[in-house]
């Protein structure tokens, strides 16, 4: 370890974990080799699980931060005079973390009224670890500029004042462009605002930028010697608690799960009135409180459910459903995945106690925790932070670092991506962040008012957003498409019949050059997908079959597996054409190859057709691109572990470090990809497909709206790279 940055709040309810995890996450996106420690933890009852901080860093990375200090006990220390026997303790616990680490960032304590010899631990364990400071403070732009500088100067006099060279700086959280409007007596907000229409429509002024921020014309940041390091906007837009939470906090019996763990609570309604007078409350992401006997209000719930309007849930208040008619009639709404609670509290009492709960993080949201430190960490300052960083860093493709240069290179390519299943709601919902995030200029194919009312039950807003109806465009395409596959005996009638396929439509489009990728897959077969790219775009020169990749985002680095989804039995020729081509793959999204082809013996120590095939495909491979580094055959842990490859492939270029995992067949691949990613719970973003003249990219059925995200922006990389 060769720094170390120390986080302090500068007050309660600044957001200092949220923060700390953002620089985290900053600096690991940059690919610099960064740890994490929380020495002691605050929370409150966590001997019995996990604190969050701690279960996230460990879950997203390959960083294992240690156990931190139960709280108690280091109050203990401190009431007993022992503070510097605590202090080796803390010592201990960031040098157990911080091999082959160049940054290490430490979780500070938050001090309370209550507890103010907090402050003493803090200044100790700066201290004890030589960090230096990072001061967290929330800000608003309605207070004076003078609150915002006492306030850090108050902070920073604990470690010895704003002069001091180890207080660098501090990061905004929380930064408000205005004062929140006063909530209604039937509104709880939950990290959402619906009446901020700037929000709700993505608008980026909407936002603080870090540049434009007032916060930096502060005088507190004159200073050479204390840099404003973030400025985090508050968002009204990430995700908030769910279901499973409330039900959690309040001790409801749970009448019907549902998707309870999934769906997001971004408004509570207390539904005192008739049914008819909260009809507009029905919307996304709405949490019902109705009394068991609103027997009226609970089939309006359950009716919006079965609407697809995605209700978040229904608290059932002062009793619980026991009627079995009734029982019987909500079952469709039981099905369509409503979570349904019952508490025995009145209904203002359920309300009153909702609004107490804590907007802490569970350490069980994986979702909640990455979307909010993605956005805190774009609105870090890495370039000030890595200049306090006194080593040379060796570069790392980190699954963080790989999202982001992704993203990067989408909105710089800026591609016309074509979805020919434009009425599916998760497409939708992926071509809307699309346009939001600037990584493509999607184009769906449907009919507009059926796409429009998708993205309406959803919430989606698609400003900008281009739709094609294909009834209006199918004839256009007919004489090309004949022109194309006359040769193969199409006849016209077949012709019309193939258009009335939006995946062959949206191939012609690219076909012609009016897009420039397609995305399809989410609810055609991978043969849907494929074969009217084979018949109408074909490979490129030099490819000899069309083969695919995921890229694998294992904790500490990006890999390349191939193929795991295209080709069943490949020969040697063709496994050596995947190999080039997912080297090439590799090189086009900044991940150095290094390629194994894998088998299941290493080297000369196995025979049969098997593996010869394999033996016979890396000498091939070697001959097409000399350039590279590739071996062959290899074990899987021969070409991933270092230890082992020290004894079973000494003298291999590759074994050990390998980033390209070529794969003999497609029941080994998919076999092995789906294995590594439902056991070790990693994302792979793919597949991706390679060897066609233009993007064309497969979706899994089971795709989340993230992957199809994904999925475009890599499409989009593509085309560029391609054209």
């Amino acid at each position: 370890m060769k720094h170390t940055f120390f986080l302090s709040a500068s007050g309660v309810g600044t957001g200092l974990t949220s923060a700390s995890l953002g620089v985290f996450r900053a600096l690991d996106r940059r690919g610099i080799r960064v740890g994490f420690c929380k020495p002691i933890s605050q929370e409150p009852g966590r001997a019995d699980r996990p604190d969050p901080s701690v279960e996230f860093i460990a879950r997203s990375t390959g960083h294992q931060p240690p156990v931190p200090i139960p709280f108690e006990e280091a109050e203990r220390y401190v009431g007993e005079n022992r503070l510097d026997e605590l202090m080796e303790m803390v010592v201990e616990k960031v040098r157990s973390c911080a091999e082959g680490i160049d940054v290490m960032i430490v979780e500070g304590l938050i001090a309370t009224e209550e507890k103010p010899y907090i402050n003493r631990i803090n200044r100790a364990a700066v201290k004890a670890l030589s960090a230096e400071v990072i001061l967290v403070n929330s800000f608003n732009r309605d207070d004076p500029p003078d609150v915002l500088q006492e306030n850090l100067k108050l902070a920073s006099s604990l470690y010895g004042g704003l002069g001091r060279p180890n207080v660098i700086g501090c990061i905004l959280n929380k930064v408000r462009n205005h004062r929140a409007p006063a909530e209604t007596d039937t509104y709880i907000r939950f990290g959402i605002d619906p009446t901020a229409e700037a929000a709700a429509t993505g608008d980026p002024a909407y936002y603080n930028d870090y540049k434009s921020c007032v916060a930096c014309d502060n005088p507190v940041f004159a200073r050479d010697d204390f840099q404003l390091l973030g400025c985090i906007p508050w968002n009204p837009l990430l995700p908030s608690i769910r279901v499973s939470d409330v039900a959690r906090h309040l001790g409801a019996t749970i009448i019907n799960e549902g998707e309870i763990t999934r769906r997001r609570v971004r408004a509570v309604y207390l539904c005192a009135r008739n049914v008819e007078h909260i009809l507009h409350r029905m919307h996304a992401g709405a949490l019902l409180i109705a009394p068991h006997d609103r027997v009226d209000v609970i089939l309006g719930g359950a009716m919006a459910a079965t609407s697809n309007i995605g209700l978040a849930g229904l608290i059932i208040t002062g009793g619980t459903l026991t009627d079995k008619n009734l029982l019987q009639i909500l079952r469709p709404a039981f099905q369509a995945g409503l979570p349904v609670l019952s508490v025995p509290t009145d209904s203002f009492t359920t309300a009153s106690r909702l609004s107490r709960i804590s907007n802490e993080i569970p350490a069980d949201d994986y979702e909640r925790f990455s979307i909010t430190l993605d956005f805190i960490a774009r609105n870090i300052d890495v370039d000030k932070l890595q200049s306090r960083i006194d080593t040379e860093l060796e570069f790392r493709m980190s699954p963080a670092a790989f999202r982001h240069q992704l993203a990067n290179r989408a909105r710089a390519a800026n591609k016309r991506i074509v979805l020919p299943e434009g009425n599916e709601p998760r497409t939708i919902t992926a071509a809307a962040i699309c346009q939001q995030r600037g990584l493509a200029r999607c184009v769906l194919l449907g009919d507009p008012e059926e796409i429009h009312l998708i993205a309406e039950r959803q919430h989606v807003k698609l400003d900008n957003v281009e739709i094609i109806n294909p009834a209006d465009v199918r004839d256009r395409y007919l004489e090309p498409l004949l022109e194309r596959r006359r040769h193969k005996g199409l006849t016209e009638a077949q012709a019309r019949e193939a258009l009335e396929d939006t995946v062959v439509l949206g191939t012609m489009m690219l076909a012609l050059d009016e897009v420039d990728g397609l995305v399809s897959g989410a609810v055609h077969s991978s043969a849907n997908t494929i074969r009217p790219a084979l018949q109408l775009i074909k490979t490129r020169p030099g490819a000899r079959a069309v083969s695919s990749v995921f890229f694998m985002c294992l904790p500490e680095q990006v890999l390349v597996y191939g193929d795991c989804a295209v080709i069943p039995d490949p020969d040697a020729e063709t496994l050596a054409d995947i190999a080039v081509q997912s080297a090439a793959s590799a090189e086009q999204f900044g991940i150095p190859p290094r390629v194994a082809l894998i088998s299941y013996s290493t080297g000369q120590s196995g025979s049969g057709a098997d593996v010869d095939k394999v033996r016979a495909a890396t000498e091939i491979a070697k001959k097409r691109r000399p350039d590279l580094l590739i071996d062959g055959p290899l074990q899987y842990d021969a070409a991933a572990i270092p230890e082992v490859a020290r004894t079973k492939a000494p003298d291999s270029p590759v074994a050990g470090r390998a980033t390209v995992f070529v794969f003999p067949d497609l029941n080994t691949g998919n076999t092995t990809y789906k294995a590594v990613q439902r056991s070790a719970n990693v994302i792979s973003i793919g597949p991706m497909l390679q060897g066609l003249r233009k993007p064309v990219n497969d979706l899994s059925r089971g795709a989340l709206v993230e992957d199809i995200v994904y999925t475009i922006a890599i499409t989009a990389v593509q085309a560029d790279q391609q054209a």
